[in-house]
């Protein structure tokens, strides 16, 4: 939502956030060395990234954004309520025969020529991205990202607890909706309790993991108490993603953030970013868009890249002029649809919960050639 008050530079805030959270993560996971090599690692990567990003910007005037979403995966295993990516037709039980996806050989390559670009992350969505394992390895590969997972985690077993050892820029992300309960009622009987086993398994690793929670007007003040927090530590999380549900659901409409619950939330994070500055690391989406002038979506700050390779301007806003596999990454960057939202103070527009897009994406439409 914007404010009206003065926005700071967004390459330079974002670049800095960056740096902030990899100097955490890297004081997060001291305790183990391989982990702790690896941030080293990545810290030195992203200050090259941040001036590849920053040279483009000036003698091209390529605007290179740190982060992608991407959805790899049309399947999943669970019906969860109030699904965006079924509600959208991203992801169904089974694969659609006649639904063009990417393979892992184009996947691999997308992300090599966003890592060239000073790309650093990219977040794996889908459907449910670990029931492509074989796009999971081939992206693995591209040592110079970091792709964190968003996972149910019923599907971490010994075999991917062994992928993910061997290969630490790839970070699950598990998602829940706060207690047993409020988790079983969204995603099925017993996934509560089999997301909490994964967490269990990956703490014993020593792993760096997180948890993503989509928030509501009914859990946001539960899944931000001390208590909640504390339990998710003792596990042995590191990262947490709060995301603001999205209506997708007709009557589900009073679950959405409005400005009040907005207000409280981020008086609540900014409490426990100062209890827990040693041990944990918050991210809310689209929360902390907010002291960037609004959503940083197509191209702003991230985009979002569809299972066939279509540029979109994020997962709730499913229009696309160009695709990714066809023109590449930096093509893409330059979408007559992006530019268009740009022009038009779409970023600016008012919403009434989760994503601005979402809320205008009647106009979105209107804007595809």
């Amino acid at each position: 939502m914007h404010t009206g008050q003065a926005v700071p530079d967004l390459a330079a805030y974002m670049s800095d956030s960056i740096r902030r959270i990899m100097t955490r993560a890297y004081k997060n996971v001291l305790s183990n060395p391989r982990e702790a090599k690896f941030a080293y690692r990545m810290q030195q990567t992203f200050q090259k990234s941040e001036k590849r990003r920053k040279k483009l910007l000036e003698t091209e005037g390529l605007e290179v954004p740190p982060f992608l979403i991407s959805s790899i995966s049309t399947t999943c295993n669970l019906h969860c309520r109030g699904c965006y990516a079924r509600s959208n037709g991203i992801a169904s039980d089974k694969d659609d025969a006649q639904k063009e996806t990417l393979t892992p050989a184009q996947w691999h390559d997308i992300f090599a020529e966003a890592a060239t670009l000073g790309i650093n992350f990219s977040l794996l969505a889908g459907g449910e991205p670990m029931m492509r394992r074989d796009i999971l390895e081939a992206v693995a590969e591209v040592k110079d990202m970091i792709f964190p997972i968003f996972t149910n985690g019923t599907l971490i077993g010994p075999t991917y607890m062994a992928f993910l050892s061997q290969h630490l820029n790839m970070v699950p992300v598990i998602s829940i909706e706060g207690t047993a309960i409020g988790t079983d009622e969204r995603r099925g009987q017993g996934v509560f309790r089999r997301a909490m086993q994964s967490m269990e398994m990956l703490r014993k690793e020593d792993l760096f993991f997180g948890t993503s929670i989509t928030v509501t007007t009914e859990n946001y003040r539960l899944v931000t108490s001390p208590e909640f927090i504390n339990t998710l530590r003792d596990y042995g999380c590191k990262i947490v993603f709060f995301v603001e549900y999205v209506p997708t659901e007709p009557g589900t409409e009073q679950l959405a953030f409005r400005d009040e619950h907005m207000a409280e939330m981020e008086h609540l994070l900014e409490q426990r970013r100062g209890e827990y500055a040693d041990s944990i690391i918050f991210l809310s989406f689209p929360g902390d868009e907010k002291a960037l002038g609004g959503c940083l979506a197509s191209g702003r700050g991230f985009f979002h890249i569809s299972p066939d390779g279509s540029a979109e301007p994020c997962p709730f806003s499913p229009f696309s002029d160009s695709n990714v596999s066809q023109m590449g990454v930096r093509q893409a960057l330059q979408s007559p649809l992006f530019r268009k939202i740009r022009a038009a103070r779409v970023l600016g527009w008012e919403h009434t919960g989760g994503c601005t897009l979402f809320e205008h994406r009647n106009e979105i439409e209107e804007m595809v050639v």
